[in-house]
């Protein structure tokens, strides 16, 4: 199984890195990191990079498609020459995957038009323009098309895919595998949870997180 997972200067790490710790464990499974040219890219915080060792044209038929997410989605949504290939990619996938901001990438590919979606919680009015039906659930299953809220969610629909794909079993013990045991110190996860004070502040923070 040929897994593509789409890098791009200013993505989030976690969105990428997540998905890829989880699907590189499936049975007979061969990642790639593929961008708009070979080389270096750079994640949002600027002090990481990862190796895209493909460009789009190299990578034209991946069986699994991975869209991370990041404040460099911004410019990507109105990259026509990476609108294209996820459109192109998407026509022979047999799952095509976003993490985070990167369903706003989906949609802005006019793939989620109709469809119920999720994204990082601020960027869910920002998708319902793209003609989803944003919902607030941290994995989302239409079709073939599964997206993921925000951030470390990319691991849960990551082994929602892997569970679907290869089996609860599989699926279980990748999660085994990666100790994935969530017991977070704090229970802030999502806007709904977290103290007002808490949203309210991350919230202005929202123009830098959507808008680059």
């Amino acid at each position: 199984m040929e897994i593509a997972i789409l890098i791009f200067d200013r993505f989030t790490a976690l969105d990428a890195i997540g998905p890829y710790e989880v699907l590189r464990s499936a049975p007979e499974a061969s990642v790639k990191f593929v961008a708009r040219e070979r080389g270096p890219v750079r994640t949002d915080a600027g002090s990481l990079a990862l190796v895209a060792d493909y460009a789009l044209d190299e990578v034209t038929s991946p069986d699994v498609l991975v869209v991370p997410g990041g404040p460099g989605q911004v410019a990507l949504m109105d990259d026509q020459a990476t609108l294209g290939w996820v459109r192109r990619v998407h026509e022979g996938t047999k799952w095509t995957t976003s993490v985070c901001t990167g369903s706003l990438i989906l949609g802005a590919a006019g793939l989620l038009k109709g469809l119920r979606a999720t994204s990082h919680w601020l960027a869910l009015d920002i998708l319902g323009k793209l003609g989803a039906e944003p919902v607030t659930e941290r994995v989302v299953i239409e079709g073939k098309i599964i997206t993921a809220a925000g951030v470390s969610a990319g691991i849960d629909m990551a082994l929602t895919l892997a569970g679907r794909e290869f089996g609860a079993e599989t699926a279980q013990m990748i999660q085994l595998g990666i100790e994935y045991d969530p017991q977070p110190p704090f229970d802030a996860g999502s806007p709904g949870k977290a103290p007002q004070a808490i949203v309210e502040r991350l919230r202005g923070w929202s123009r830098f997180i959507l808008e680059g």
